[in-house]
């Protein structure tokens, strides 16, 4: 049996605590609670200078689970592995590729797409 890694995501170290104002009248009960925001880059993003963000404008990648509006999530200095989906370029068009198994096709891989951004209002 194959064991499985999991991955504690961290909160950012980032400051984003707002500064007081001077209190007037009654205290919010919400004043102790100042909890920081979660930066989705520093979630999501391994390589900041070849990571790119690409939204999707049609279904017609619905077999990979990719539908219009969602937001691909593209490293481009990774490295495709077995069971990746990558953006490559075939036939002078964009396109979402899974590597499955070696392939002759001649594709021109721009990047490996790392996460899908999915989008629930069409």
């Amino acid at each position: 049996m194959e064991k499985t890694k999991v991955a504690l995501i961290e909160k950012t170290k980032k400051d984003y605590s707002v500064l007081r104002s001077t209190q007037t009248g009654f205290a919010s009960p919400a004043t102790h609670y100042a909890e920081p925001r979660i930066d989705l880059n520093d979630v999501l993003v391994e390589n900041p200078n070849a990571t790119f963000f690409v939204r999707v404008d049609d279904d017609s990648f619905k077999d990979f689970g990719i539908t219009q509006n969602d937001v691909l999530i593209i490293d481009k200095s990774k490295t495709p592995v077995k069971n990746s989906l990558a953006l490559v370029v075939k036939d002078e068009e964009f396109t979402v590729y899974k590597f499955t198994k070696k392939s002759n096709e001649a594709l021109q891989i721009w990047g490996v797409i790392t996460y899908i951004v999915k989008s629930v209002n069409a």
